[in-house]
């Protein structure tokens, strides 16, 4: 067969007017040695990309763009070709991982199944001879890892081959998308740069009524200026420690873009541990931004894609775009995941600002793997990485937790005197309490937040209050449900004199901004103490506002929780006078935090990376990304009919069946339960489809608490972190 040869044919349309096969390789080879050259990679991502798919230089796939029904193998050649081409046998299995992979992932090196990368390369392909000479034998070829460490270097290898493997991926989508899509193509880009966006940012800063108290505002702007300061310099990891309402978010924002300007870094990648914080985030930076807020793009779970763009439902393919607010699931299951989906932005961390909001909040039983990730980042791909906390700094490495972060620069001059000056709460610790005792408690306070540890308890709370005035917030109500109850709560909270009780799970400390005189905590880890004292006189408008911590009639639940707690037990009678002291703090994760050191790595994802034999390369890819999850995803989603869109969305499921966008406009109507919660349900739920369960019940659902189930104990789902016991399939 002589050709010419195509790698894309175009519905109705004549084979002259189809893809040129040598095109597609060559401006794929380009493309991603662009990506790569962040990194310095460029030659191994142009031999990737040109290699990807000479497996389309057989018959049988010509066959197959013309009408062939046939299954053809296309990228299993190039790797083979890797392998025993002109280059270093190491670089070309390297290279081999990268093109194996490029449409079902990247695979495992060995494991004794025919999609390994072992059997791939013993595989009988289509010939691919009439390749032309200048693709099979390019001049280029690629330079040696001489940037390995020897402590480090097989983790170091694994992480090169994703990012690698990212490079590949984007570029062979972007040139596909040009041809068989081009207005598509053309709708990506035209965002604002970094440098406008920051101009814009500084411009709404000066313009920014002070808000709270002179004290408050005054520490606030010293955050400011010291994160301005700190921007100039070099690439490197930095510690913004500031209390709750110090301002943090707009100055880590504002050290970020200056600090990428400053540097010729690519973008921000803005990353918090919830998706309840993140809408809340991207509003505020986009309000700061003005004309520049379409730079920012949201890239989670519950977000509705018909509230983008198209431009920001492109940027978020890849995060081309130069603020991503993302969440920590999102980051560090992409940095170790093995899909193309999830690998295809990976590239654009390289020379980029990294900022993990309440940095502490990472899953101990992953926080070695996501150290090793944050490592290879500053130390090998330019980046910067930024970790905001409003308390100790709890991953900087010292004698007690050698395995923390070297070298980490914090911003705030001093933060022991900042968080004295931004002190705006007394902490009193109460004992035990009856749930009556801490109900009459908040019946004396017309205005008082209580936190606790489980919805159950807080369902029950609720209910010894009475009133339009009081409130109840738990992940048994849907998405939609809580922001409407929120914003009620602020709004009164807004208007003089009025009253406002709310008795809210921990998903109210995960940066729902409100401002309440009196809060009340059940006992849980000091961290999460200090977050809940942050919704206490906010912005210091009281000389002093009351935070309360009492033990209630159950302990919290067995597990991290209540191992937190009663590390924290054991530290606030020894720091009475201020219990949310950096001191008393440090004291806490000593006890809690840093002791733990032996399930940092629960399913053993360093050990899966460094247990491969250098001249084998038999990396284990898949199950590295199958074994690291962040979040305890064994709950059934139920969908609630709660108000006229959810009904008209849960119809369409039943009419037409599941689609990506129909059941992310669902996310916002549903409740996570788990299996035994679901059995009590019963009738008062639905089977569709299979696998979706509708509540069709009305009195199954409370207008004010939510879904009507007897609950078990256990943590809200949004704040459930794997722990090595039980994992999402």
């Amino acid at each position: 067969m002589p050709g010419p040869f195509y790698a894309h044919s175009r519905e109705s349309a004549p084979p002259k007017r189809w893809h040129l096969l040598e095109d597609h390789l060559k401006c794929t080879a380009e493309l991603a040695a662009k990506f790569a050259k962040p990194f310095g990679a460029e030659d191994w991502a142009y031999l990737a990309g040109l290699w990807h798919d000479l497996g389309k230089y057989s018959e049988a796939f010509q066959r197959r763009l013309n009408g062939s029904t046939e299954h053809v193998d296309h990228s299993t050649a190039g790797a083979q070709h890797a392998v025993a081409g002109d280059i270093d046998p190491q670089a070309g299995k390297l290279i081999a991982y990268v093109i194996a992979g490029h449409h079902g992932g990247l695979p495992n090196g060995s494991s004794a199944v025919s999609s390994d990368l072992q059997a791939r390369l013993r595989k009988v392909v289509e010939d691919f001879s009439l390749v032309p000479p200048d693709i099979l034998s390019p001049k280029t070829l690629p330079r040696q890892l001489s940037w390995l460490d020897k402590d480090r270097y097989l983790y170091q290898i694994a992480f090169f081959v994703r990012m690698l493997f990212s490079c590949l991926v984007d570029a062979d989508f972007l040139n596909t998308e040009a041809f068989m899509k081009p207005e598509q193509a053309k709708a990506r880009g035209g965002l604002p740069d970094i440098g406008r966006m920051e101009k814009r940012l500084f411009r709404y800063l000066e313009m920014l009524p002070a808000k709270g108290s002179a004290a408050v505002s005054h520490a606030r702007r010293r955050v400011l200026h010291d994160c301005v300061q700190a921007s100039s310099w070099p690439p490197s990891f930095f510690s913004l420690t500031v209390p709750t309402g110090g301002g943090k978010t707009l100055s880590s924002l504002a050290f970020a873009l200056r600090h990428a300007r400053t540097h010729g870094l690519g973008r921000v990648i803005y990353a918090l541990p919830f998706t309840s914080i993140i809408e809340q985030n991207a509003d505020v930076f986009r309000k700061a931004l003005g004309d520049c807020a379409d730079g920012v793009i949201e890239h989670h779970s519950n977000l509705d894609p018909d509230e983008r763009d198209d431009v920001a439902k492109l940027a978020t393919e890849n995060w081309d775009a130069p603020v991503v607010v993302t969440t920590n699931v999102q980051l560090f299951e992409s940095i170790h995941g093995n899909r193309v989906s999830a690998c295809r932005k990976l590239h654009n961390l390289a020379r980029s600002v990294i900022i993990l909001d309440e940095a502490q909040a990472l899953p101990v039983a992953l926080l070695e793997p996501c150290l090793e990730a944050l490592r290879e980042l500053v130390a090998d791909y330019g980046a910067t990485v930024l970790l905001c906390t409003a308390t100790q700094p709890a991953l900087n490495r010292c004698a007690q937790f050698p395995k923390g972060i070297d070298h980490v620069h914090e911003i705030i001059p001093d933060p022991s005197a900042l968080a004295a000056e931004l002190k705006r709460v007394n902490v009193r610790v109460l004992g035990k309490q009856t749930d009556e005792e801490v109900g009459e408690a908040l019946r004396k306070h017309p205005r008082a937040l209580c936190i606790v540890n489980t919805r159950r308890h807080a369902r029950k709370l609720h209910g010894l209050l009475a009133g339009d005035d009081c409130f109840h917030l738990s992940a048994l109500m849907c998405p939609t449900h809580r922001r409407a109850v929120i914003a009620t709560i602020r709004e009164r909270l807004a208007t003089p004199n009025a009253a406002c009780r709310v008795v809210s799970t921990q998903l109210i400390e995960a940066g729902v901004d409100v401002d309440f005189p009196v809060v009340f905590r059940a006992m849980a880890g000091l961290d999460s103490i200090a977050q809940a004292a942050g919704r206490c006189n906010r912005e210091g408008r009281l000389d002093r506002g009351e935070t309360f911590v009492f033990q209630g009639e159950k302990p919290p639940p067995a597990g991290l929780l209540r191992q937190a707690a009663q590390a924290a037990e054991l530290v606030l009678p020894l720091f009475a006078d201020d219990p949310l002291s950096l001191d008393a703090v440090r004291a806490y994760f000593e006890r809690h935090y840093w002791t733990q050191s032996d399930r940092m790595d629960v399913p053993g994802i360093l050990r899966r990376t460094r247990e491969f034999d250098l001249k084998t390369l038999w990396i284990p890819f898949e199950g590295i990304a199958r074994e690291f999850r962040m979040i305890r995803d064994d709950g059934w989603p139920v969908l609630v009919p709660y108000d006229e869109e959810a009904r008209g969305l849960i119809a369409a499921l039943r009419r037409d069946g599941p689609s990506g966008g129909l059941l992310r406009k669902l996310q916002r109507f549903s409740v996570n339960v788990y299996a035994q919660d679901l059995a009590k349900l019963g009738s008062a739920v639905e089977q569709i489809h299979e696998r979706y369960f509708v509540l069709i019940r009305d009195d199954a659902y409370d207008p004010r608490t939510g879904l009507n189930v007897e609950v078990s104990e256990v943590f809200e789902p949004e704040a459930l972190y794997f722990d090595g016991k039980e994992k999402r399939g």
